[in-house]
C-alpha cells in the first residue's frame, strides 16, 4: 500500500496533467460539431486501417486451404477433359448410336501433398501424405497441375513412395500430340529439367514446341495428360530410331500439391495381361 501510495506522489503531475487533458477533451469534443466530426473520421480511417491489416494478416493465413481449393477444382477440370476426349475419340469411331451417360468413368483423384522429394540423384522418390487408407495402392499415376509426376510403388497406411519420373529406371509411354507417333520417354540423369522420347520410328515428324502427351496405353495415365514440349533432337539418338529432347512441363524442384490417379478398370486391365503372358508361356511349353 505505501509503495502505491509512493507511485501516486511521485507521478502526481503528471497524473494531474492527464486528468487535466482528459476533461479537454472531453469539453473540446462534446460541445463542438465540428471537433466531433474530425474526430469521429479519424478515428473511422484508424479502424478502416486495422481492419484492412487484420483482413490480410487472416488472409494470408488462409492461402494453403485457397491453394488446396485451387488444386482440388484443376483436378476436377482436369478428370472431366480426360473423360471428354475419351468420349469425343470413341464417338469418332462408333457411328452407331450410344449414351453418353452411360459410359463408365474410369478415372478419378486422391489429392495429396509431397512430404519429400529428391532431384539430384540417379534414381530419384518422392514421399506423399496418402496411402492405402486414403485408396492409393502400388502401380497408381501421379500428377500435379502442370503434368506427370510419377507412379507410386510402396504404400503405408497413411503415405506412399513414389518413383519420380526423375529416375533412370522409369519408362513412361508417350506420344506426340500432333501425329500420335508414340515412344518411351526416360530420364537420362543429367538436368531435372529434361527427359528424352526415344523409340521413335525415323520418319516421324515433330517440330519444336509440339507438345508431348501420355499415350494411354497402359492403366496408369489416360491419355493426352501433358509431359513436355519437345526442344529438339537428342545427340545420343541410335540410328534405327529417332530420339527427342523434352523439356518437362513438371517443375520437379518446386512440388507440393499433387494427384493420385485411380483407374476403376486397372484390375480388370492387369488381369487380361497377366492372362496375355500366361498364354504365351504356355504357347511356348507346347513348342518344346
Amino acid at each position: 500500500m505505501n509503495n502505491l501510495l509512493n507511485f501516486f506522489v511521485k507521478h502526481s503531475a503528471w497524473l494531474v496533467f492527464m486528468i487535466y487533458m482528459i476533461l479537454s477533451l472531453v469539453l473540446l469534443f462534446g460541445d463542438n460539431p465540428y471537433q466531433q466530426s474530425v474526430y469521429l473520421t479519424s478515428a473511422n480511417a484508424v479502424s478502416a486501417t486495422t481492419y484492412e491489416a487484420l483482413s490480410s494478416v487472416s488472409s494470408y493465413f488462409h492461402l494453403k486451404d485457397i491453394n488446396d481449393d485451387l488444386q482440388q477444382r484443376n483436378a476436377l477440370l482436369e478428370m472431366e477433359l480426360v473423360t471428354l476426349r475419351s468420349q469425343i475419340k470413341d464417338l469418332q469411331m462408333v457411328a452407331s448410336d450410344s449414351n453418353l451417360s452411360a459410359w463408365p468413368q474410369h478415372f478419378d483423384f486422391v489429392m495429396a501433398r509431397v512430404i519429400s522429394n529428391s532431384i539430384s540423384q540417379p534414381h530419384n522418390y518422392i514421399t506423399i501424405n496418402r496411402g492405402s487408407k486414403q485408396g492409393v495402392k502400388p502401380q497408381m499415376g501421379v500428377v500435379d497441375q502442370n503434368g506427370v509426376v510419377g507412379v507410386v510403388n510402396v504404400v503405408g497406411p497413411n503415405a506412399a513412395r513414389v518413383i519420380s519420373l526423375l529416375n533412370t529406371d522409369m519408362k513412361l509411354s508417350c506420344k506426340l500430340k500432333n501425329n500420335d507417333y508414340f515412344g518411351s520417354l526416360v530420364w537420362d540423369g543429367r538436368s531435372p529439367q529434361y527427359a528424352v522420347l526415344s523409340d521413335l520410328p525415323k520418319h516421324a515428324t515433330f517440330a519444336k514446341g509440339d507438345t508431348v502427351i501420355t499415350s494411354g496405353f497402359s492403366a496408369l495415365f489416360p491419355e493426352g495428360l501433358i509431359v513436355g514440349v519437345v526442344e529438339g533432337r537428342d545427340k545420343g539418338a541410335e540410328a534405327s530410331f529417332a530420339s527427342l529432347r523434352v523439356r518437362l512441363t513438371t517443375n520437379f524442384s518446386q512440388l507440393s500439391a499433387v494427384r493420385v490417379i485411380t483407374n476403376s478398370m486397372s484390375q480388370q486391365l492387369h488381369e487380361l495381361e497377366r492372362a496375355d503372358v500366361d498364354s504365351i508361356t504356355a504357347g511356348k511349353e507346347v513348342m518344346r
